[in-house]
This record gives C-alpha cells, sequence and structure tokens, in this order.
C-alpha cells in the first residue's frame, strides 16, 4: 500500500477515486461517522467543538488511515484542485475555501501516480509545484 507524504495532495486524490469515479469505496460520509457515536450533524459538531475552519479530527484520522492500493494509484489519470470538492466537506463542514487550510506543499507524491496526465485547477499550486508537474510531463491546467 501507498504511503502519502502530502496529507492534502493524498485528499485530492481521494476526491478522484471516492468521490469522482466511485472505485474506492465505502464513500466516506462524516455525517454517517457522526450519526453512528451519536455527535450530531457536522457543522454543529464542528461550531460547537471549536473547529470551524479546521479539520476535524475524526475525519483526518479516517483519511490518514485510509490505504489506497497501488491498482487504483495506477489508474489515476487527471486530478482536480477545487475548493468545492467533496473531500474538503467531509473534512471540514465549516470551511470557506479562503484560506491555506488544503494547500499543497509538496509533489513527492506523484511517483504514487504514474500515470497522471493532468491536474486541473493547479493555479491554486506556487509556481515551483506548477512547475515540477511541467518537469514531469503532467498538463497543468
Amino acid at each position: 500500500m501507498a504511503t502519502f507524504k502530502d496529507f492534502n495532495f493524498k485528499l485530492i486524490v481521494v476526491e478522484q477515486l471516492m468521490y469522482v469515479d466511485e472505485r474506492l469505496t465505502p464513500q466516506f460520509r462524516l455525517a454517517d461517522l457522526l450519526k453512528e457515536k451519536g455527535l450530531g450533524d457536522p457543522w454543529e459538531y464542528a461550531q460547537q467543538h471549536g473547529l470551524a475552519y479546521q479539520i476535524v479530527p475524526e475525519a483526518r484520522s479516517y483519511f490518514e488511515s485510509l490505504e489506497i492500493g497501488d491498482e487504483l494509484l495506477a489508474d489515476v489519470e487527471e486530478l482536480c484542485m477545487d475548493g468545492g470538492n467533496q473531500v474538503y466537506q467531509e473534512c471540514a463542514p465549516v470551511w470557506d475555501g479562503e484560506d491555506d487550510l488544503f494547500d499543497v506543499a509538496s509533489l513527492d507524491d506523484l511517483v504514487l501516480l504514474p500515470n497522471l496526465r493532468r491536474v486541473l485547477g493547479s493555479e491554486f499550486l506556487g509556481p515551483e509545484l506548477r512547475n515540477v508537474l511541467s518537469a514531469r510531463g503532467i498538463a497543468a491546467d
């Protein structure tokens, strides 16, 4: 199983595999997890526990421990970086996309995606990271 160095990059991969392609199952729903634990609605839970604009610890724990097989990673040809990604709402239900909470700091994990050809929303990456994509022949749109 692959080990990711950048949690936020892993979330982008999870977005593609779990919420877009629906191949990484079951789909994680913070609401279901909190309901199961008797903790209530995600938005209210985040507000009541001082977790506005932060990743809810239960979601972080789930995604950090989530294993993604090499065969699924090899199928990833495109990623989309967008503040409206479902995975971000599952992690931080009280988040407006106006800060750096989900910014990717490193592209070291590109080695885990041998067939990645395109990254949509790459304007959210700094110039040095866009250069890394370009050097690997990955279209940065």
